[in-house]
């Protein structure tokens, strides 16, 4: 093992990727070890035996990543870590994307990873008042299901649930959102969690800092900071819109949906 130079911008994004986990708020760049173990989203997932998981725990720690500023290098302190930056890379691209349209005149468009990461570029084709409408995936219904519209124009859209990659063993649902506290996947009350950003590499990263706290601390998260809005949905199809969200979002009256209190969660 030995340190290995990387581009600038890779090497930013690690850099992110770092301070993100610095936060201890759920993100572990290092959670490879476990996520390997499970590989949730691929066709060898398995849920690990607890002495696996136990074995790889101590690996899953991003102090054991360096950094030489002046080599531009980087390396993993102990032998079995493995990086992960999966809860992350979606959104760094779709900001890549979006500076390099920027930056060749394109004014109006949307960058569209997979709808669940979606960078917006202007306003829509529709007219130079008019924002995107973006439609807000249904976690319980098929994949062009959508339980509300949000209205929103320069900056990003990135959602995250416990329908989208999962591992199901003897009943149980297991997501792919894993907590490097545990090894297993974070279990609260949220079924799905959208983050409205500026960049994408953001809301990306805050997703799985979101799903870590649970809808009412993650919503009190939200509210304490600022450029970040979130719609949330529990598992009692509740859905809690942040305070800045509440005049452009609206949730379709036809959905299994209501709207809830903040208040009313303990």
């Amino acid at each position: 093992m030995k340190p290995v130079k990387v581009s600038k911008a890779v090497y930013k994004l690690l850099k992110d990727a770092y301070d993100y986990s610095d936060k201890q708020t759920g993100f572990d760049m290092m959670i490879g070890a476990i996520s390997s173990l499970w590989h949730i989203g691929f066709d060898d997932a398995r849920k690990p035996s607890q002495a696996e998981i136990d074995q790889a725990l101590p690996l899953v720690s991003y102090r054991l990543f360096e950094f030489d500023d002046q080599k531009q290098t980087v390396y993993i302190t102990q032998k079995g870590g493995k990086l992960d930056l999966g809860a992350i890379t979606k959104g760094y691209v779709s900001d890549r994307m979006t500076d390099y349209l920027k930056e060749h005149g394109v004014t109006t468009a949307i960058v569209d990873l997979g709808s669940s990461s979606l960078s917006l570029i202007g306003h829509s084709h529709r007219g130079a008042e008019e924002p995107w409408t973006i439609g807000i995936k249904d976690p319980n219904k098929a994949v062009s299901a959508q339980f509300g519209l949000l209205d929103a124009q320069d900056e990003s859209v990135s959602t995250s649930g416990i329908y989208e990659r999962f591992l199901e063993v003897d009943g149980k649902i297991y997501p792919h959102l894993l907590d490097p506290k545990t090894g297993y996947p974070f279990d609260n009350d949220i079924q799905s969690v959208t983050i409205v950003s500026k960049k994408g590499v953001d809301g990306d990263a805050l997703s799985t800092t979101i799903f870590a706290l649970g809808t009412k601390k993650g919503y009190e998260f939200v509210a304490a900071h600022k450029d970040i809005e979130a719609i949330f949905v529990d598992k009692d199809n509740k859905v809690y819109v942040s305070k800045n969200l509440k005049d452009r979002f609206e949730l379709d009256k036809k959905s299994e949906y209501q709207l809830g209190d903040i208040a009313d969660l303990k």
